[in-house]
């Protein structure tokens, strides 16, 4: 399957609701979307309205998503409010609803905050010497086909997940996959929705998933050059059950930004990718056990 025909949604049969297809399906429950789609679809949502605005010479800069209720697997709608539009700055709100009982219900929200580039300063700040680094080419080739993601931790560089359910330190390394079908992926809309991928690099231990993340936090210092990109690990803070993970956002030119994800113990329903394989067109080989 190529890239244009995997997606997370298409359009709905009327009016401008997207329709989630089995892409969207999350792992914690077979009637719920997994944060990535939900994601993608209010940075969709955000970008567009800001084109309808003009404002093309205006960068993303700051994506903050709260997943505050579960997102069934249904058709869903975005709405967008400009919060404030200056000079230098557009600030844009947007809510995911999805009908229930015959009433339209917010089930997630998104702050995009886009600013306007200039020059940057002469003054030396400090950075960090030290900044992680895509798999090499002969083992992820340059493409902008979706794939099942790479991951790196102390066995290196593969797409064997469970090669990876240890302790270890994680990275990642993927290409998009379409928010809607028969739409180009921008470049935001790719790091926004690959951006809830902060949560497994994170909180993926040698037991699977115990922890499901809250919100996103996305900050960008540019867009990224193409539709592949990678998280790596930087830090993780835990205490009682609640657990606040950073990763660091670059792609092959170098770094973006970062991520950063609030989770809360779900051990009850842990996601187990210990025996889970996954093909390029999304096909789960085996799936998931979930521990009680």
């Amino acid at each position: 399957m190529t890239g244009m025909q995997l997606s997370f949604f298409r359009p709905a049969e009327s009016g401008d609701a997207l329709t989630p297809t089995d892409m969207a399906r999350s792992m914690w429950d077979d009637d719920q979307m997994h944060g990535v789609a939900v994601s993608g679809a209010l940075a969709r949502g955000a970008e567009q309205r800001v084109r309808e605005l003009g404002r093309t010479e205006l960068r993303p800069a700051r994506y903050t998503v709260d997943l505050f209720k579960a997102a069934r697997m249904r058709d869903c709608r975005v709405t967008t409010e400009v919060v404030r539009e200056g000079p230098r700055l557009c600030l844009v709100d947007a809510v995911l609803t999805q009908e229930v009982d015959g009433t339209e219900v917010r089930v997630a929200r998104a702050s995009a905050l886009f600013l306007l580039p200039t020059a940057s300063t002469e003054g030396s700040v400090w950075s960090p010497d030290d900044r992680p680094v895509p798999p090499p080419l002969d083992v992820a080739p340059a493409s902008e086909e979706p794939h099942v993601p790479f991951f790196h931790s102390s066995v290196g560089w593969s797409q064997s997940f469970g090669l990876h359910q240890n302790d270890d330190r994680k990275s990642s390394w993927n290409t998009a996959i379409p928010i809607v079908s028969g739409e180009p992926t921008s470049p935001f809309q790719a790091v926004a929705s690959i951006a809830d991928g902060a949560s497994m690099v994170t909180n993926w231990g040698d037991r699977g998933i115990e922890y499901i993340n809250t919100d996103i936090t996305l900050t960008l210092a540019r867009e990224p050059v193409g539709l592949s990109i990678g998280m790596s690990a930087l830090d993780r803070v835990e205490v009682d059950g609640i657990a606040v993970g950073t990763a660091a956002v670059f792609d092959r030119t170098g770094p973006l930004g970062t991520a950063v994800v609030t989770s809360l113990a779900n051990a009850r329903r842990v996601v187990d990718f210990g025996d889970v394989e996954y093909t390029d067109s999304g096909e789960r080989r085996r799936t998931s056990s979930v521990v009680e």
